[in-house]
């Protein structure tokens, strides 16, 4: 018995030797210089494999596996090479290695280098890139690491400008590796706005551009004769996150649309955690100055001005404008005043409750098919207890998030 169980584990342990996290064996460059190549510390890896790899996030058949997607800076050229010191054989183990290779080539568009001096050579030519469409906004970043201050642009680009469409295919492969549900758009409908940012940078005298990130938004028809773009994807690349350019990216998109008297107003298809809370900075950021939103204004509630003015004039929705209320008027409210802050809350439990009351009564109409009625009064009473727990949690974590943004806010 012994025997046998040995005989198995030392199989299963070579096997798993055989085993490697994809998360760490991709390993992605935006190179700029030659000797970038070499530096470690240029290196990014991906947050996410999973649309790739599968949920394990694990390549098998490979030692000390290395999958290599080097990109040019501006215009995102690509190396692609796979490293390992060793692979399973299928005369001796019976086992077949992953393709790794084919997953791969199914997301990055064709016409990649395989090796590393055509990779060098292409990076000459780099100083000809130049950034698609028409210049939006200019601004700048002092960066501590360079000792000056770097400036980056941002631009609105579509499928008309020359080179976009190949470039946007290359950009796009990022989006697997750092969004955890991203798809591939179809780029022939011309509803679809395009914004970049990039970085100015210097080599050998020259004014060279690099990629930071970008955001797509859908224009929806609205009718008559309107328009309500909303935002799908949004990505600044890894080596540019914490920077504050999605705030800029997002006010420069906001003002844009803010522009055109057919834009309604903006929204976003299902965003993650970290949008909103970016979103939430750059919409407070936008309305602090309107009237409606004075803090005398603020403290008499919520009302349809405030729902008006920014949407005609900032082309914000209305369910926006209310959380960019409710973090104005925890700005201009006096916590530690009970009165003040008890109409705080009850003003934002007021519609944190919203959702359950429609829940509540839905079940009770489904009760009072199914159950006797003293049996709904003391489900009721039981729902209503772990509501109210439930709520406070909500209240608190939300006046957390506000707490955030009005520090971001107070800094900037």
């Amino acid at each position: 018995k012994n025997g046998f169980f040995s005989g198995l584990t030392a199989m299963e342990k070579k096997l798993a030797e055989y085993k490697c996290n994809t998360n760490e064996a991709i390993q992605l460059k935006l190179v700029r210089f030659p000797e970038d190549l070499e530096d470690e510390s240029t290196t990014f890896n991906p947050e996410y494999s999973h649309q790739v790899f599968g949920d394990d996030e694990v390549a098998f058949g490979y030692k000390g596996l290395k999958i290599l997607l080097y990109y040019i800076a501006g215009n995102l050229s690509t190396l692609f090479r796979i490293e390992y010191a060793s692979k399973v054989n299928d005369k001796f183990d019976c086992v077949e290695a992953d393709d790794v290779e084919s997953k791969i080539r199914e997301i990055i568009p064709p016409g990649f280098c395989t090796n590393t001096d055509d990779f060098v050579s292409l990076l000459e030519k780099e100083v000809n890139f130049k950034p698609f469409g028409m210049l939006l906004h200019t601004y700048s970043i002092h960066n501590e690491e360079a000792g000056e201050d770097i400036t980056y642009q941002i631009y609105k680009a579509d499928m008309t400008c020359p080179g976009f469409r190949e470039y946007h295919e290359r950009l796009q492969t990022f989006l697997m590796w750092f969004i955890e549900t991203a798809s591939f758009i179809d780029v022939d409908d011309e509803r679809w706005n395009y914004f970049l940012v990039f970085e100015k940078y210097n080599k050998d005298g020259a004014t060279l551009f690099a990629t930071v990130g970008y955001m797509t938004v859908y224009n929806y028809y609205v009718y008559p004769d309107k328009t309500r773009p909303r935002v799908s994807q949004m990505l600044i690349l890894p080596p540019f996150q914490g920077e504050g350019h999605g705030a800029q990216l997002l006010e420069t998109v906001h003002r844009y649309y803010m522009s055109s008297p057919t834009v309604l107003d903006i929204t976003a298809e299902d965003p993650s955690e970290n949008y909103v809370k970016l979103r939430d900075f750059v919409l407070v950021k936008l309305c602090q100055d309107l009237l409606c939103f004075s803090p005398v204004k603020l403290m008499q509630g919520f009302s349809q001005e405030m729902v008006t003015e920014a949407q005609q004039k900032l082309k914000i929705n209305k369910q926006h404008t209310r959380r960019v209320y409710e973090i104005l008027r925890l700005r201009a409210t006096n916590m530690g005043d009970a009165e003040q802050s008890r109409s705080y809350r009850l003003d934002v439990k007021r519609r944190l409750i919203g959702p359950y009351k429609k829940k509540q009564r839905e079940l009770a109409k489904m009760r009072r098919c199914l159950r006797p009625e003293e049996m709904t009064n003391q489900l009721n009473q039981i729902d209503l207890n772990l509501q109210r727990e439930q709520l406070e949690e909500s209240f608190q974590q939300l006046v957390s998030d506000y707490r955030r943004v009005l520090e971001r806010l107070a800094q900037a």
